[in-house]
């Protein structure tokens, strides 16, 4: 039960074993332990889903089911620096759209990708609560607020530079 896509690289699965050891015998885990699984590997690859699938005695579509179904579980693997941009009411009539447009070309990745190095995922959300701030975005946990298209690919650039400096 232990397949994989044959493009996907093997995943080190040892490194879950202490998480299954504890959780997997207990009944309604699937959720405890795929986040664990996804702190472990950064997102949910296929092998460790079948692999979870197989020690908790469940179908690789119900892990599936589960891990599709909530938002906060990611099967593909992003960025060093996660970018949600809000497209909430506010943010949407101050310009949300003219930002993802500028971040889009800059980064030449559309809403959910990740760019090439790595380094930028794009995820639109539906709001971000802070209103206020309308038009926003949240990279890597800091807000950016009263954006303009110019201001937010400096902000890019900015970190880009930083990484760049930092090897």
């Amino acid at each position: 039960m232990s397949e994989s896509c044959c493009c996907e690289k093997k995943s080190d699965l040892s490194l879950l074993e202490g998480v299954l050891a504890e959780y997997a015998p207990q009944k309604g885990s699937l959720i405890t332990i795929l986040q664990h699984a996804q702190e472990i590997y950064g997102y949910l690859p296929v092998d460790v889903i079948y692999h979870i699938a197989e020690r908790t005695g469940q179908s690789p579509a119900q892990v599936m089911g589960v891990a599709t179904f909530y938002a906060q579980f990611r099967l593909k693997p992003v960025g060093k620096h996660p970018i949600m941009l809000c497209k909430g009411t506010a943010c949407h009539v101050n310009g949300a759209n003219s930002i993802e447009k500028a971040i889009t070309e800059k980064l030449k990745i559309q809403d959910g990708e990740t760019t090439e190095d790595g380094l930028f995922t794009l995820k639109t959300v539906a709001c971000l609560g802070c209103c206020s701030l309308s038009p926003v975005m949240m990279i890597s946990g800091e807000t950016y607020g009263s954006l303009t298209p110019a201001k937010a690919l400096k902000i890019l650039d900015e970190l880009r530079e930083k990484e760049v400096a930092a090897q």
